[in-house]
């Protein structure tokens, strides 16, 4: 077994401090945001953890695109038969992570989870390149499979029958609206004593600010 009790960093390359941030999250996230996306180190500013709560009570995390960002809130795509899909019906909530290593930064999100509008979804899937549509077709997401000659020939299929014609988007893929109540922006600092700023949504819809100890 490794031993990593030597593995350590200084977090030196910025502050977070309660005279330079935006009275609304969602403000704060995009001026992050655009500076993740700038960086040239940071290859996919807008991947993100999400994780939502199975039946057993443990929670299950996994990576997915940010494809907007309104001042709703935060919207990706997935198949609706999936584990998440199954577990947003029982628990309609979520937390979204984002951590950019490069800028010492990441971001925790608390959020109400709502499907998108039909149209919305539909708009999005037909932008997509044919062959990510026809990949959101073929997969049984979270479902087993016998192997994976099973999806290459349900992929040679619908290639075929779709060959000139539209694909339609399927019933159960489409697009959330992710809708935060908590969001967190975390700054690492040296010695370990990190700035933590933190976004509650109240009752009457206004942002209560905050510092949390790191």
């Amino acid at each position: 077994m490794e031993n990593l009790h030597h593995k350590r960093k200084v977090y030196d390359k910025s502050e977070l401090l309660e005279s330079q941030i935006k009275e609304n999250p969602m403000e704060q996230f995009r001026d992050w945001f655009m500076e993740a996306e700038e960086n040239a180190q940071i290859s996919e500013a807008n991947a993100m953890a999400i994780s939502t709560l199975e039946n057993d009570g443990c929670p299950r995390t996994r990576m997915v695109l940010l494809k907007a960002y309104t001042w709703e809130g935060f919207i990706f795509y997935t198949n609706y038969d999936s584990k998440k899909g199954k577990a947003l019906v029982e628990q309609p909530k979520a937390c979204l992570h984002f951590f950019w290593p490069n800028l010492e930064r990441q971001i925790i999100i608390k959020a109400n989870l709502e499907k998108l509008a039909e149209n919305l979804s539909d708009g999005y899937f037909h932008s997509r390149p044919k062959g990510s549509q026809l990949g959101a077709a073929v997969s049984p997401q979270s479902q087993v499979i016998p192997d994976r000659n099973y999806l290459e020939e349900k992929l040679k299929n619908l290639e075929e029958e779709y060959k000139n014609t539209e694909i339609p988007r399927p019933e159960n893929w489409g697009g959330y609206l992710a809708k935060p109540y908590e969001i967190e922006f975390w700054q690492g600092r040296p010695n370990r004593l990190h700035d933590r700023i933190i976004y509650e949504l109240q009752e009457d819809f206004e942002w209560k600010i905050s510092r949390l100890a790191p």
